[in-house]
């Protein structure tokens, strides 16, 4: 069975499906569209099915050109689950948030496994992208698999291989960043090696689900920690009158040895503020407490405040209260020129604004009307930026700093300026640093 797999992927006449086609799933479905294999895409949102099936790109660096691309390569999106069977490759990509208690929330993944467990056959291989703790590609996904009867790594094949997408990166795209995946046996991961090699130009095979599952935590926990560092020094050096920005810069210069990181107003994104929290929580069944994890997250979940703290500190010096102040917040996407709202810390500012009674409003060039949420909800639209709508404001917020704003024009007619990102260098009357 392996063997003809194998044959069907190297000949690339094997069926590639996609599960969840957002920001991972979807640059996945163009890469294997793009290398001549025939792809399924499925979704749960119907929205993203109709756009998709139309040509339409619903994520703003990702073009609808290369969407209808794809779909003269036999490219189409649906709903059911049933065409699971039909498919000799599936690739989870499905979100794996944090629950209200900060616990993972695998729900999304087992859903999805539920929902495609009574379609899988022989001579199929399984891969999940999504991030998670190191055992749950052994512990969720083999049970169910192998509850048919179907013997993984013998009949059907299970492969981890996390995501690496970085969107909105010019520099890197799903072709050139390296892909890590492990499999259950040796088989699943020369299976596995077969399905990416098409795809990637660099394959990093590891001895085991658990290695990958791991690699990827290590790699967002080395992020999260070291932003954590240097927010915590921004608040030291901000008490001393210190621009920790330019001591940052100054370090940069030293040719090893140092990799800068910069401070902001807290965490975005998927995977940074989210994924340290699946080892914390798994590495209590061991008996063990990652305190550099944890420590890191309490630094970085408090940056919100300390901005918003700033603001009121700037409207203080004005004999302003925040309550009844006009606020523009200045990006709300997780990081500079996208539009992909997740966990950003922006949406968290914005209701500590409007909670101590300030009236808020937002500037996005990309993201043009505030969207739908689960946790979050503000009926608004993207103000644009002139020397009239800026004069309105009592203070802007600069939390995402997209190349697209004329920050020139910013520093001339906004009245207070509260830089979270460390984007006006110069010296200005009106400017406090957060």
């Amino acid at each position: 069975m392996k063997n003809k797999l194998i044959e069907k992927l190297t000949k690339k006449e094997a069926l590639i499906g996609v599960i969840g086609l957002g920001y991972v799933g979807l640059p996945l479905v163009l890469r294997f569209a793009e290398v001549g294999l025939r792809v399924l895409g499925i979704d749960v949102d119907p929205k993203k099915i109709e756009s998709l099936n139309e040509g339409k790109s619903y994520i703003e660096h990702i073009s609808s050109e290369r969407i209808e691309q794809a779909i003269r390569s036999g490219f189409r999106a649906t709903s059911d689950f049933s065409e699971v069977s039909k498919a000799d490759a599936l690739l989870l990509c499905v979100p794996t948030p944090l629950s209200k208690h900060r616990e993972p929330d695998l729900s999304f993944v087992i859903n999805t496994v539920d929902a495609m467990q009574s379609f899988l056959r022989q001579g199929q291989v399984v891969c999940l992208e999504s991030t998670t703790y190191p055992g749950t590609t052994e512990e969720e996904l083999l049970p169910r698999m192998e509850q048919g009867g179907l013997k993984v790594g013998n009949d059907i094949f299970l492969v981890y291989s996390p995501e690496r997408e970085d969107p909105g990166n010019p520099d890197f795209e799903t072709r050139t960043i390296p892909k890590v995946l492990g499999g259950h046996t040796p088989n699943c991961l020369e299976v596995g090696m077969s399905l990416y090699r098409h795809a990637i130009d660099q394959l990093v095979p590891l001895s085991s689900t658990k290695a990958a599952e791991m690699t990827k935590l290590l790699e967002n926990i080395h992020r999260a920690v070291n932003i954590g560092l240097v927010n915590e020094l921004k608040i030291v050096a901000d008490k001393m009158d210190i621009d920790i920005f330019e001591v940052i810069d100054a370090a940069a210069t030293k040719p090893f040895g140092f990799t800068p990181y910069y401070p902001g107003p807290g965490l975005g994104g998927h995977c940074i503020p989210i994924d340290p929290f699946y080892l914390t929580w798994k590495a209590r069944e061991y008996g063990l407490h990652t305190r550099f994890i944890e420590l890191s997250g309490e630094v970085n979940r408090a940056m919100p405040e300390y901005v918003v703290d700033k603001l009121v500190e700037g409207l203080n010096e004005r004999a302003q209260a925040l309550k009844g102040s006009r606020i523009l917040v200045l990006g709300i996407a997780y990081k500079k020129n996208v539009d992909d709202m997740r966990e950003s810390p922006a949406v968290e500012i914005m209701e500590l604004i409007q909670g101590k009674g300030g009236i808020v409003a937002y500037s996005d060039p990309h993201v043009p009307v505030f969207p739908s949420m689960r946790e979050h909800s503000f009926d608004l639209t993207s103000v644009p930026l002139s020397d009239e709508s800026l004069a309105e404001f009592d203070a802007v917020v600069l939390t995402t700093d997209h190349d697209h704003f004329d920050y020139e024009l910013i520093a001339q007619h906004a009245k207070l300026i509260i830089d979270s990102r460390g984007k006006f260098r110069k010296p200005l009357e009106q400017l406090i640093k957060a």
